[in-house]
């Protein structure tokens, strides 16, 4: 939607601000707090997360039959235009700002956005997380409008929240939050609709190259340690979150990072600790002293999903091109809380294909309202089933494609718990897993000898340089081995009971390649 029908009837349009400048809007208005050293700290209200019960795609003849509506909501156009004109309304005598970026390093792939917001500080993070735009060229439309609110009875949403995608329209309208995760997510979503029509393959994933020129692909859930582990310091990083693998290779979506920031240690993961403390940094959520404008990153009374949104070039070692080969090497991880899967495993295409399928991971009290004592098995597909407008094994076919094309290895990663599920066991040491991971990529454990894990169905190496081979087999860990024998089948029953909905259409090779 061009400038002229959008914003016709806004008093201003505060277009490209600098860094500066946004700090002085977001300040004078009272959106944000400047913290010591230089950070703006805002507080997002209610909503501290994502809202995905309140995402919709709209229904229209271009998108209808590619969308994978199990997994997203529909809404009807006529819906979306009422909305469209709510908001034009809503608009008329206010003032804007407007960023012109892209999604997407590679010039051959990349989408121009154009991202509307009523907020100074959105505007300052989405500067930060995309990729600037000084040409004039027909863009996708994200606007954000946190003080909107949809009336659910009128408008046919499920609260005063939405994200309405209109892919015919080339639009995203988001409105009743203030959490600046909706807009990198929208993009995201655009991305993996668009970029399988043209042979990309959208990850949810960071990525790194090695001194050697071998980039490397790291997919998890939130708190698997993605991003920890991608931030290596042998290893320039690509990117910390969202990557499409072309025929050109890897490239980043975003010219930025949206770290998770709670309880963040500043000797374990001081690139990320710095950029908390840079000016031109958002902290969305962090508790901050009024009178020091100390910041406080242990201090869960807001959330503990608190937010840092910064530049990448905040991280000394990166790839500025955005830009890495063909990966050598594929890690998928999952923060197992039963305390059951091997520290690393090796996949063949197929079992890569159902992990990546399964997008497992586990979720512990602490780490979300409403969790008890006990691990709660979380499976995303893809490791991201919110922003997959697809079906899965579009996704999944792109993987097998671009693995046997560049013999790629595959690993299964487990960065949760040995010993004994959360509660009993301990949290595997990061040391022990940063030389896991360095073994994987340098090709040593490539030819190292392995075992079969029967239940799990995977090849567990019996040894790595750096780690105790006690600790590679997860059923040696434990005190008591008739207890993981059954807190192990539990597990693979509800890796089997989630898979049961893919199962139908699927390759049996991959069906096989569960668990036992």
């Amino acid at each position: 939607m061009s400038d002229s029908v959008l914003l016709q009837r806004v008093r201003n349009v505060y277009r490209n601000l600098p860094t500066p400048a946004n700090y002085e809007h977001a300040i004078r208005r009272g959106e944000a707090t400047m913290a010591h050293r230089g950070p703006l700290v805002v507080n997002t209200g209610a909503r501290t997360g994502r809202s995905p019960k309140d995402k919709f795609i709209t229904t229209e003849h271009t998108s209808e039959e590619q969308v994978w509506w199990e997994n997203n909501q529909p809404i009807s156009e006529e819906r979306f235009e009422a909305l469209l004109n709510r908001i034009e309304g809503y608009l008329q005598g206010r003032d804007v700002y407007l960023q012109d970026c892209y999604v997407g390093a590679d010039p051959d792939y990349r989408i121009p956005l154009q991202v509307i917001t009523e907020m100074a500080w959105q505007n300052q993070f989405v500067r930060n997380l995309f990729l600037r735009r000084t040409t004039s060229e027909d863009a996708f439309t994200i606007i954000s409008l946190p003080n909107f609110h949809a009336i659910p009875e009128i408008d046919g949403t499920h609260s005063e929240a939405f994200v309405v995608i209109n892919f015919k329209k080339r639009m995203v309208l988001i409105a009743g939050t203030h959490y600046a995760g909706e807009i990198k997510k929208s993009a995201f979503t655009i991305m993996n609709y668009l970029m399988p029509q043209r042979g990309v393959f959208p990850m949810h994933c960071s990525a790194n190259i090695g001194r050697d020129g071998n980039s490397a692909i790291l997919f998890g859930l939130s708190g698997t340690g993605k991003t920890t582990l991608s931030a290596d310091p042998q290893r320039k990083l690509i990117g910390d979150d969202e990557h499409g693998w072309s025929d050109n290779g890897v490239f980043n979506f975003e010219a930025g990072c949206y770290a998770k920031v709670i309880r963040l240690d500043r000797d374990a993961e001081p690139a990320i600790y710095r950029a908390t403390e840079r000016f031109g940094t958002i902290l969305e959520n962090v508790v901050v002293d009024n009178v020091s404008r100390q910041l406080d990153l242990n201090d869960d009374g807001i959330t503990e999903n608190t937010r840092a949104g910064y530049p990448i070039t905040y991280i000394k070692n990166i790839e500025r091109s955005g830009l890495g080969g063909h990966p050598s090497d594929i890690l998928m991880l999952t923060a197992d809380a039963f305390g059951v899967l091997p520290p690393i495993s090796k996949l063949t295409p197929e079992q890569a294909m159902y992990h990546f399928i399964s997008g497992y991971t586990a979720k512990v009290a602490g780490t979300e309202a409403g969790l008890g004592k006990e691990p709660q098995a979380t499976f995303s597909t893809c490791f991201g089933a919110p922003f997959m407008v697809l079906h899965p094994t579009v996704y999944a076919n792109l993987l097998k494609k671009r693995m046997e094309e560049h013999e790629t290895r595959c690993w299964l990663v487990n960065t949760g718990w040995t010993g004994g599920p959360y509660g009993i066991g301990r949290r595997m040491k990061i040391q022990y897993t940063r030389t896991m991971v360095g073994a994987a990529l340098d090709g040593t454990l490539a030819g190292a000898p392995t075992e079969r894990h029967e239940l799990f169905n995977l090849e567990v190496p019996t040894t790595c340089p750096g780690v105790p081979d006690g600790v590679l087999n997860p059923r040696n860990t434990w005190a008591d081995k008739a207890a993981y024998d059954k807190q192990a089948r539990h597990l693979a029953e509800l890796f089997k009971k989630n898979f049961e909905r893919f199962s139908e259409g699927m390759d049996r090779e991959i069906v096989a390649a569960g668990p036992r």
